[in-house]
């Protein structure tokens, strides 16, 4: 189910306390994607977001997107406290709908040169655009974490990293890109960025699942960060996007 954020001009798939599962521009706007030439303290990379917004004429609501840079996987209670501290901010901005977080989040441990604390990587914002321009979306990271769960016994094949539970895992994943994807009433044509995070080889995993289930959108190939995903024991993640925009700043 889509709800409203009329603030922002976007509607967004309710997901859980620290993010979104989706966001999709309204009619007259389009997600614009911006990348950081240098990667800031998350802090201070909110303090980048505003002065870039209102350099475009935006408000905070137009967020709809962070993508977060963190120096190694948490364990699943440093994950939520870390959590609390991210959604105070958003919170202070005055983002929340009805209580919920509109906003989609990407969040991984580098496996090379991590930062020191978790650093801003990029985000997503709505701007008007013409009525016609085609649908622009955004999904959230999500890995092999059960929909809906913060817990260990959430992690599909928990604790196992061989090659069958790799290929369980990166496929349980793929199906909430596609869901997601769905949800927003997106298709695979439209995706223009399909993002994998994991430390372990791709080899079955891209011929057998990530292809296969990313269909149209493999015409763009596919961007691999050697990163972990934020909760220790989580092994394999993925984000998508498609956007007209795609910025540096």
């Amino acid at each position: 189910m889509l709800f409203e954020n009329v603030k922002g001009q976007y509607q967004f798939l309710k997901g859980i306390e620290p993010y979104s599962c989706g966001v999709v521009a309204a009619t007259g706007y389009e997600i614009v994607h911006a990348t950081l030439a240098e990667p800031l303290p998350w802090r201070e990379g909110f303090g980048k977001v505003e002065v870039h917004l209102h350099g475009s004429g935006r408000e905070r609501h137009a967020l709809c997107g962070v993508e977060l840079r963190c120096p190694k996987p948490h364990p699943m209670d440093g994950f939520i406290r870390f959590n609390e501290d991210y959604c105070g901010l958003l919170a202070s901005w005055g983002l929340h709908v009805n209580g919920m977080n509109p906003v989609a989040r990407t969040n991984v441990a580098p496996l090379h040169n991590p930062p020191e604390d978790t650093t801003m990587h990029g985000f997503s914002y709505t701007m008007p655009c013409r009525e016609e321009t085609g649908r622009t979306f955004v999904i959230a990271g999500a890995g092999e974490l059960l929909e809906g769960e913060l817990v260990r016994d959430g992690i599909v094949r928990r604790g196992e990293t061989g090659p069958d539970a790799m290929l369980e895992k990166a496929a349980y994943v793929v199906q909430v890109m596609a869901d997601r994807l769905a949800g927003l009433g997106g298709t695979w044509d439209q995706v223009t960025a399909v993002d994998v995070y994991t430390a372990h080889r791709l080899d079955r995993l891209l011929d057998e699942v990530v292809l296969p289930g990313v269909g149209a959108a493999q015409r763009h190939g596919l961007r691999l960060y050697l990163a972990r995903p934020p909760v220790i024991g989580i092994e394999f993640e993925m984000d998508v996007r498609g956007v007209r925009r795609e910025i540096r700043i």
